[in-house]
């Protein structure tokens, strides 16, 4: 599959290969007697997938590069053929994707724009003659002669509001979703204004280390912030509205799974009030961009748990454990250090101990945030959208791959904030740092929505 554009590849058959390289005469006569059979296989409409095949996959850049033509010679006009051409503009080997594009010039094929777009950038101001562009080479040059060939001009004004006029039902649709309704009128506002971040803390008898030790003021824009972490009851909606549409998905979003939480069928976690959990950071991007906000990056859940006072919790500077559900309360029992911690947690039981771990989201009210955000500190870890390492927004690239094979990538990593029911009260600062892998669905995490402040 490239660029979801072209649906059905194939394996390639065993008489389509090319076998002898030993010579330079040799490989080309075999890359000529490969291209041949393919165009005589391909001919009919049926053979489109083959071709399609052959020009994303073949191991042999020439054959690729025949595949393209034979696909404008046999089926100018197909839809798919034109998709599988488009997609070649992408090849890796430069000849392919400048046969693609003398293909694309000779038969004006539209559905390539979006691809030439990508390569020459939008709008096109390369033909306007007071322009800077960079060094021109083979590819710049074939493919602003593909745009002008498509769009059947060279004037600067005209060919603009053509780029405009082919991307407005696209643009319209990026624009609604970005300015999607918010689906929730139970948030708080965090006004504009600074915040103090980060600590300068020393591990305590848990011996948890604070990643973040320079205690600083960043100004943050006002935004809005659910006041409870989200519910079981609210993702419920969001499943059965979206069902496997896919429409909210990240880009990256896993393939061939759906949003369902992993512990939907647990009786101690799916109570309709209480936080949803077994959900991982694609299922909570998915649901945010439904609710028609974003998940909240690092320092907006600090800014929102903290205030501006810099205190140690969401209530102010001293541990109170009436105000927190953490693991002395989650568990029944009392714990001292790293040890009696460790000796506790591995008494957990599935669907027995803790019997009764989360509370409902709007539980402990006395433990509020300065702006009225409920549970900052304890019962669900929080999802953000920050790189754990980074403290850039997540840009996950792993779609296809299994977790085994970025489990060690920084870039995998989001930062996780505010404790929960397993935590001592080192965790449960408005500070501390934790972090999960981005595909890792726990039944100690949970997560809230920012959304833009209301004008």
């Amino acid at each position: 599959m490239v660029g979801n554009r072209v649906s059905q590849v194939i394996d390639i058959p065993a008489d389509m290969t090319v076998t002898d390289d030993s010579t330079d005469d040799r490989y080309w006569a075999s890359v000529e007697r490969v291209v041949a059979l393919a165009g005589q296989k391909g001919r009919t409409a049926d053979g489109i997938p083959l071709l399609a095949s052959i020009a994303v996959s073949h191991p042999e850049w020439p054959v690729r590069a025949g595949a393209v033509r034979l696909l404008a010679t046999h089926h100018a006009g197909d839809e798919a053929a034109g998709a599988a051409v488009a997609a070649a503009t992408h090849d890796t080997v430069d000849w392919v994707a400048f046969t693609a594009l003398k293909v694309i010039t000779e038969h004006r094929i539209a559905a390539a724009v979006p691809d030439l777009i990508r390569i020459s950038g939008w709008p096109s101001n390369f033909t306007r003659p007071d322009w800077a562009r960079k060094p021109v080479g083979c590819g710049a040059a074939l493919t602003k002669r593909a745009l002008i060939a498509v769009f059947g001009t060279k004037d600067p004004v005209e060919l603009r509001r053509l780029e405009d006029e082919y991307f407005s039902e696209m643009r319209s649709r990026i624009a609604a979703a970005r300015k999607r309704v918010r689906r929730h009128e139970d948030v708080v506002l965090v006004p504009a204004g600074p915040a103090i971040i980060g600590a300068d803390e020393q591990p305590d008898a848990f011996r948890m280390a604070q990643d973040d030790t320079t205690l600083r003021a960043v100004d943050v824009p006002a935004f809005l912030i659910d006041r409870t972490t989200v519910t079981n009851a609210r993702y419920r909606e969001f499943l059965q509205e979206t069902g496997e549409s896919g429409e909210f998905d990240h880009p990256d979003q896993p393939l061939e799974r759906s949003h369902r939480p992993a512990h939907w069928h647990d009786p101690r976690f799916n109570a309709p009030d209480t936080p949803v959990v077994g959900i991982d950071w694609y299922d909570a991007y998915a649901f945010a961009a439904w609710a028609g906000g974003t998940l909240p990056s690092e320092v907006q859940w600090e800014k929102a748990a903290r205030g501006v006072d810099g205190r140690r919790f969401p209530w102010g500077e001293d541990w109170d454990p009436e105000r927190v559900n953490d693991v002395e309360r989650s568990f029944g029992q009392a714990v001292a250090d790293l040890d009696s911690l460790e000796a506790l947690l591995v008494t957990i039981e599935q669907g027995q101990n803790p019997a009764h771990p989360v509370l409902a989201a709007d539980a402990l009210p006395q433990g509020a945030s300065p702006y009225g955000a409920l549970q900052m500190s304890g019962n669900v870890w929080e999802l953000t959208r920050t790189n754990f390492y980074t403290g850039q927004d997540m840009d996950p690239f792993f779609k296809g791959r299994h977790p085994l094979d970025f489990m060690n990538r920084k870039e995998a990593f989001h930062v996780l904030r505010g404790g929960t029911f397993t935590s001592p009260p080192a965790c449960l600062t408005t500070f501390y740092r934790g972090k999960d892998l981005i595909t890792d669905r726990h039944m100690e995490v949970g997560f809230r929505c920012v959304y833009e402040a209301d004008n």
